[in-house]
């Protein structure tokens, strides 16, 4: 099990993605970039991947290189903050990091956004790795060179376009994650054949139990094709200038209802509802037929991810919409299908469209 993905600029490699069986390359990888055994390495990971795999990636890391330091700090969304940040910033001054030594991002989007948005700003920047240890993150977040950080309670508010120079991803580590973080990463992996290969999302439908099963292989053909979705997307459109929008599909009512469940909803399940609400979109504006409609809902739920939820008033999901970071001036920047497989940017939404797709999703 070794696959690589080259991401380029449009003309350069940039860095690669590297799906792997364990961690035994990762030295190898580091060598290959020409970071010599002096430069300083700081892995940076939170309090739940620590005690699984900080040790056995600094025990790689140091039978080559000579100073790895190790940061943690507690997990969950609510550290995806300033205040995370600056403790880190005090960190890599405190113990003499330089421009020439690198960030390692070991663990899931918490920690590949908030150590990216870190190296981005020390020192005006220096380099990171992304060692992906989700789902999610090994198909959305370490990928596109996205970095950020939340900002009272507004997600993702303050960030930076700023690209690894590596993402490694050992595929067994998905094995020790939680069923939730599972059906979390499967919300993005749909919308990847949503908005771009609908044979992909016919594929996921039939490989079902394989993929429950955390079948080797199929994990990774799946975790290649999702992988190169994204970055065809991100490399004709590095800064979301007109189609990295595409990838937003769902995100926009996804991201008002996480916020309002204060995080206590996975990201993941979250983008599965505004699926829901977009899909319901498109076909109300005649886009989609009701089968298809149907079809997606029905690939939602064979991976176990919400189609409505309770406890929500739909008002309040709109008005959260309107402090989006996607807002162009007044008007809501949606994506929506003309059909599987094929997404569009629509800005025409009246405030009550998107209310009846809330509403739809919100049991209203």
């Amino acid at each position: 099990m070794s696959k690589s993905i080259p991401v380029t600029d449009g003309t350069n490699v940039i860095y690669t993605i590297e799906l792997k069986k364990d961690f035994g390359d990762l030295c190898k990888e580091l060598t290959r970039l020409k970071i010599s055994p002096d430069q300083k390495l700081c892995i940076v990971t939170d309090s739940n991947v620590a005690p699984l795999y900080a040790k056995e990636v600094q025990d790689q890391l140091s039978a080559v290189f000579s100073n790895v330091f190790l940061h943690i700090f507690p997990a969950g969304e609510a550290s995806k903050n300033t205040d995370t940040v600056g403790a880190l910033y005090q960190f890599l001054i405190e113990n003499h990091f330089d421009r020439r030594d690198i960030l390692l991002a070991l663990g899931g989007g918490v920690v590949g956004d908030l150590t990216g948005f870190t190296a981005a700003t020390y020192l005006r920047g220096i380099d990171f790795i992304q060692i992906p240890t989700t789902l999610l993150s090994q198909v959305d977040s370490s990928i596109g060179g996205k970095t950020g950080i939340d900002f009272m309670q507004y997600k993702n508010m303050v960030g930076a376009f700023y690209q690894p120079k590596l993402v490694y991803m050992n595929l067994s580590v998905l094995h020790s994650l939680p069923g939730k973080q599972i059906v979390s990463g499967m919300g993005e992996i749909i919308k990847h054949g949503l908005i771009k290969d609908a044979s992909y999302f016919e594929w996921l439908i039939a490989h079902e139990k394989e993929i429950w099963a955390l079948d080797p292989e199929i994990l990774e053909e799946m975790i290649y094709i999702s992988c190169n979705i994204k970055r065809d997307v991100v490399e004709r459109d590095p800064k979301e200038q007109g189609e990295r929008a595409l990838l937003n599909f769902g995100h926009t009512i996804g991201h008002a209802i996480e916020k309002l469940s204060d995080f206590t909803l996975y990201h993941g399940e979250c983008v599965g509802l505004g699926i829901v609400a977009a899909s319901y979109l498109s076909m109300q504006l005649g886009h989609i037929s009701a089968e298809d409609f149907a079809r997606i809902k029905n690939a939602l739920s064979l991976f176990e991810l919400p189609l409505q939820i309770d406890g929500f008033d739909a008002r309040e999901v709109l008005l959260a919409t309107k402090s989006d970071k996607k807002m162009v001036g007044n008007q809501v920047k949606f994506i929506l299908l003309k059909e599987i497989g094929n997404a569009y940017i629509y800005r025409e939404l009246s405030d009550e469209q998107i209310l009846d797709g809330i509403r739809y999703v919100c049991h209203e």
